[in-house]
C-alpha cells in the first residue's frame, strides 16, 4: 500500500514504456546536464580568470548567476527527466519543460548586464 504523500518509485509505476523512449529521455536529461556543466564553468572562468570591471562587483555579479543557473538547470532537468519517464510509464501526455525558457532568459538577462558592463569600461 502507498503512503500518503509519497511517490511510488519509476520502476513501480505503470508500465515499462519502449526503451528507445526511455533512452531518448535519459539522453534529453544528460544534454541539460552538460548544460549545467557548461553553465557551472563559464561562471568560474568570469569570476576567478577575467579581468575587473569598471564596475564594482560586476564579475562577481555575472558569475554567480551562472553557477545559480547551473544549479537550477541540473534540479530541473532532472525534475523533467523524471516526470517524463512517469507520463511514459502511465502512458500520459509529456510534460512542458522550463528548463529551455529559464536558460534561455537567464542567459539572456546575463548577456545584457555583461554588455551593460563592457560598455562601462569605454
Amino acid at each position: 500500500m502507498k503512503a500518503m504523500g509519497r511517490r511510488q518509485r519509476l520502476d513501480q509505476v505503470g508500465e515499462d514504456p519502449d526503451y528507445r523512449f526511455s533512452l531518448a529521455n535519459e539522453r534529453t536529461f544528460l544534454a541539460w546536464i552538460r548544460t549545467a556543466l557548461a553553465l557551472l564553468v563559464a561562471g568560474l572562468a568570469v569570476v576567478h580568470l577575467l579581468p575587473a570591471f569598471a564596475i564594482r562587483y560586476a564579475q562577481e555579479v555575472i558569475g554567480v548567476t551562472l553557477i545559480v543557473m547551473a544549479a537550477a538547470t541540473a534540479f530541473t532537468s532532472y525534475i523533467h527527466w523524471e516526470r517524463s519517464e512517469r507520463a511514459m510509464r502511465l502512458g500520459r501526455t509529456l510534460p512542458r519543460s522550463v528548463v529551455p525558457v529559464t536558460v534561455a532568459v537567464g542567459l539572456t538577462v546575463i548577456a545584457v548586464a555583461a554588455i551593460v558592463f563592457v560598455l562601462a569600461e569605454i
